[in-house]
């Protein structure tokens, strides 16, 4: 076992470590900076998200990054967490360190489903980040026909450009 992670490739952890990355969801994430609530919507841990909720008000608490539990459930597809959150009137245009929405994210990581519960709770397609892009773009750049379909049927702007 390799105390500290030394030794280990950037972006590892020693085995058995208890700071985990997870990567898998469009975002690099440190287990050891998150809040419970933000934990609980990267596993996707409904219940979990549910408990945190109940005690405290701060629904839309952000993380190092300004994520929210909602940004990460979006990333990571977990579409009942995301459904939990946005009926719990969670904000769905608060903006992370890249000025991404949930919605930007979820089409970023293509999570269709999650994408369509935002869009269905009055989520802007024309918001942008900061590199000028809204999510169609991100729909265009992963070629995901159905997912440009849908944000042009709620409004998407065809013509906005990037920077």
């Amino acid at each position: 076992m390799k105390l500290f992670g030394f030794g280990s490739r950037r972006g590892q952890t020693a085995q058995g470590s208890i700071d985990h990355v997870y990567t898998g969801s469009g975002y690099r994430i440190r287990d050891s900076e998150l809040q419970k609530i933000h934990k609980a919507a990267v596993k996707g841990d409904a219940a979990e998200v549910e408990r945190c909720l109940a005690r405290r008000s701060g629904d839309d608490a952000p993380d190092k990054q300004h994520r929210t539990a909602l940004h990460l459930a979006c990333a990571s597809g977990h579409v009942k967490v995301v459904t939990l959150l946005v009926n719990r009137k969670c904000q769905i245009a608060l903006c992370d360190k890249e000025n991404r929405t949930p919605l930007i994210q979820a089409v970023h990581c293509q999570e269709e489903a999650c994408a369509v519960i935002l869009l269905e709770h009055g989520a802007n397609p024309n918001l942008k980040d900061i590199y000028g892009n809204i999510a169609l773009h991100y729909a265009v750049y992963s070629e995901s026909t159905s997912m440009a379909e849908i944000l042009l049927f709620h409004d998407a702007n065809i013509e906005a450009l990037d920077k």
